[in-house]
């Protein structure tokens, strides 16, 4: 049974499920925006993608990949790292279909370029900040006149052992 703090993670997926994927290429890093499909019960996000990209191939070469997202009012900040795999499975592509995904392959999951990509989550780290600005301000302020640090939230980490 997951614990508290990756029931968090796939909650905030659930929620704000646009974000960046980071992968690498022989000249570094190259992030894009996609839309996750959270699977807590698989164990695993997906991603629907165009062959005719380049994610197949980077993926391929180096399934390491990095997946972050903003939730701006919850001020929670969410990085997973795991490895990812392309699919070409028709029935997943089924299974995740949203019906904005329509407007890239009117075809729907039958067209030929529509690839599945499968990332396992390995890690994630989670910075949970104040939920209100009012409170960030008090908190700046507060540190200003103390001189100390503000305490804008806490810095939590979670490992995901989505194999268990």
């Amino acid at each position: 049974m997951a614990d508290d703090k990756s029931e968090r993670v796939w909650d905030i997926l659930k929620q704000h499920s646009n974000g960046m994927l980071t992968t690498r290429f022989a000249g570094g890093l190259r992030a894009r925006p996609l839309d996750a499909r959270p699977d807590s019960e698989a164990g695993a996000i997906f991603f629907l993608t165009d062959v005719r990209g380049l994610k197949d191939e980077e993926i391929e070469a180096d399934p390491a990949v990095c997946f972050v997202v903003v939730d701006e009012g919850e001020k929670a900040y969410l990085s997973i790292t795991g490895r990812a795999q392309m699919l070409q499975d028709a029935a997943i592509a089924a299974r995740i279909w949203k019906a904005t995904d329509d407007m890239w392959w009117p075809q729907r999951e039958q067209d030929t370029n529509v690839r599945v990509i499968q990332l396992e989550p390995e890690r994630a780290e989670l910075w949970d900040g104040p939920k209100s600005s009012a409170v960030a301000a008090f908190e700046f302020a507060k540190a200003r006149l103390t001189g100390t640090k503000p305490k804008l939230g806490e810095n939590r980490k979670s490992t995901i052992d989505m194999k268990a």
